[in-house]
């Protein structure tokens, strides 16, 4: 029984990623990921290091940054993914990445809890998280409650919620923007023509666009010993006056 439950979870992961890579494939789901990939650019402008892996439930090549020497995708194997895991063991040591990203993947997992632990124990203190989600507060969140495909499976998880859940691994939140303000359509002439809404909500970063993009750092935590507080050396005691009382006063 143990064994079925284990391979229980792998397969609900893939079925989920499957119809996940199939959405994203759709005019729709190319129209949200073209936003995204101007906002992380300029995001990754600010992160630097060694490593960066890549998780999302789509098919693609890695991201690319200037000041990052490699690039990796991890995740279920579809195109443009290297390493191929389960979504909760990921073949990288402890501290081994300077940026993780994870695009979607909280939106289309089994345990975003478990995932995002995940993600966190693989930062180095001192390294960044950045998380893309579906913003449950916006069109495209009206668009997942009706949705008869692959985008009815996202979880939609509120911006502030998973801000929390970085503050208790051990992360401070450093930024949070918004994209993506047009509709969701399947049409290229009427993405075209209301283009002019996401140049305006970009301007504004009022929090009703598509998604959302949370950028946060690991915590440097160290210990140091306390310093112990010098004594000072104490004078010679003397005697406390006291009152002296006269029998007659007694009386």
């Amino acid at each position: 029984m143990t064994d079925h439950c284990c391979t229980k979870a792998p397969d609900q992961a893939m079925r989920i990623a499957e119809s996940a890579r199939l959405w994203f494939e759709t005019p729709p789901g190319q129209q949200l990921l073209r936003q995204e990939q101007q906002a992380l650019e300029e995001a990754l402008q600010r992160c630097f290091g060694s490593y960066l892996v890549h998780c999302g439930p789509f098919a693609g090549v890695p991201l690319q940054a200037q000041k990052i020497k490699r690039c990796v995708r991890l995740g279920a194997p579809m195109d443009g993914v290297e390493i191929h895991c389960d979504e909760q063991a990921w073949p990288i040591g402890e501290h081994a990445a300077d940026v993780v990203v994870l695009q979607h993947a909280l939106d289309f997992c089994t345990s975003p809890h478990g995932l995002l632990r995940e993600a966190a124990r693989s930062v180095r203190p001192g390294g960044h998280l950045l998380i893309l989600g579906v913003n449950p507060w916006s069109l495209w969140g009206a668009r997942h409650l009706t949705a008869r495909d692959g985008f009815r499976q996202a979880r939609c998880i509120r911006a502030s919620r998973v801000g929390d859940w970085l503050n208790l691994l051990g992360f401070a939140l450093e930024n949070r923007r918004f994209g993506c303000y047009c509709p969701p359509l399947s049409s290229s002439d009427w993405q075209a023509r209301l283009a002019r809404l996401d140049r305006l909500g970009n301007r504004l970063q009022a929090p009703a666009g598509g998604f959302y993009l949370l950028m946060a750092r690991k915590l440097m935590i160290g210990l140091r010993p306390l310093r112990q507080q010098r004594r000072e050396r104490m004078g010679k005691l003397l005697p406390m006056p006291v009152a002296k009382v006269s029998r007659r006063n007694a009386e």
